[in-house]
């Protein structure tokens, strides 16, 4: 089963990230190379919704420059689910364009925000087994 890396930091900074913009989906990029993420780079949701995301086109672009500029690639995408579940939505399978990152969905869990990751390919998805480091 492939798996993705990740720095407990990078999980807090997303978690952050999905709090401050609830009750709208959160979303962002994260950076680094093959499966391993190196930066996590929130973006703004543009639909400023609570059912579906949009990256912010500008700050999308700026952030890929910056990856670009550290050598690095789009190596997963994240959004939230303030009502779960954690698993991608019919609208995240449609929608999906850039399929050669992992997408890593947060959602409510019993006592706090629950994290799992998936490959989104044209059969469906997949979960992917996330490896945090300390």
């Amino acid at each position: 089963m492939e798996t993705f890396q990740l720095a407990r930091a990078h999980v807090e900074q997303m978690r952050m990230d999905v709090c401050l913009r609830l009750p709208e989906e959160a979303c962002g990029l994260l950076g680094g190379r093959q499966n391993r993420a190196e930066i996590v780079l929130p973006v703004t949701n543009s639909l400023h919704s609570s059912t579906r995301f949009f990256l912010d086109p500008e700050e999308m672009i700026t952030a890929i420059l910056q990856l670009e500029s550290r050598g690095m690639d789009v190596v997963g995408i994240y959004h939230s689910h303030p009502a779960g579940p954690a698993v991608p939505s019919e609208t995240d399978l449609r929608e999906t364009t850039w399929r050669e990152a992992v997408s890593l969905i947060w959602s409510p869990g019993r006592e706090d925000w629950q994290l799992r990751a998936f490959r989104v390919d044209s059969g469906g998805w997949r979960e992917v087994i996330m490896t945090v480091m300390e």
